[in-house]
């Protein structure tokens, strides 16, 4: 990944609508215990369960959740594993902060910004599970390079997570798809669990749907599935 001294393009947004006063009151009391500390680990690559308070037995990484709904769903079923949140987008971060109320346990940090900033500072082999859902497609070809989703992205994927380790990824953008199937197919390490039509618009019992898929289905397009596992 791009050593932290450089200066690099944001992708995204970071602002939508105003946010109501008792979104901005989450923000402004809770946001801050959640925050990673990242300056602390550059030069040296961090286990991330040393960012919680109580050794949890593996930690799950998120990139661009939205509004939070599958993180904290996750989180509330899996309650021996920790997840890392990414998402610049502040309106997202706020609507995070509401769903976790129902989460027991300190379990969840979050970055608000971008997660290369993450990805950069990890150690190998750190985590079990890597969600990328539902990204923006940036479906301009001018656009691509902006894509999270990139040769290089799938590489470090894979060394981040553990043997047995799983990457899902879903998108409701056909182009977004052919793209996403020709990069991790491409890496000679990840096996890709699908086989048929059905494996792509059948999600799993524990692959909750977010507003975003539930959105994509209202407008007449559907949104596909794709999980890579890393060899045990």
């Amino acid at each position: 990944m791009t050593d932290h001294g450089d200066e690099r393009l944001f992708f995204g947004r970071r602002k939508g609508r105003p946010l109501r006063a008792g979104m901005q009151r989450r923000l402004d009391e809770d946001l801050a215990h959640r925050l990673l500390p990242l300056d602390a680990a550059r030069g040296t690559p961090v286990d991330p369960k040393t960012w919680f308070p109580q050794m949890p037995r593996a930690v799950w990484l998120e990139i661009g959740f939205g509004g939070g709904e599958h993180l904290a769903w996750q989180a509330g079923h899996n309650p021996d594993s920790a997840l890392i949140g990414c998402e610049p987008f502040i309106n997202g971060v706020a609507s995070l902060l509401r769903h976790l109320d129902a989460v027991e346990g300190d379990r969840v940090r979050v970055h608000p910004d971008d997660a290369r900033d993450v990805l950069d500072v990890l150690a190998p082999e750190c985590l079990e599970r890597i969600f990328v859902l539902h990204a923006d497609p940036w479906p301009k070809r001018r656009h691509h390079y902006r894509r999270i989703i990139q040769h290089e992205t799938i590489a470090r994927f894979y060394e981040l997570l553990k043997p047995g380790g799983i990457l899902r990824m879903a998108t409701d953008d056909p182009g977004y798809l052919v793209w996403i199937l020709a990069r991790a197919t491409a890496h000679p390490g990840f096996r890709w669990t699908g086989s048929a039509i059905g494996d792509f618009t059948d999600r799993k019992e524990d692959w909750p749907e977010t507003r975003y898929e539930a959105k994509a289905r209202r407008e007449g397009r559907t949104p596909v599935y794709m999980e890579f596992h890393k060899p045990a």
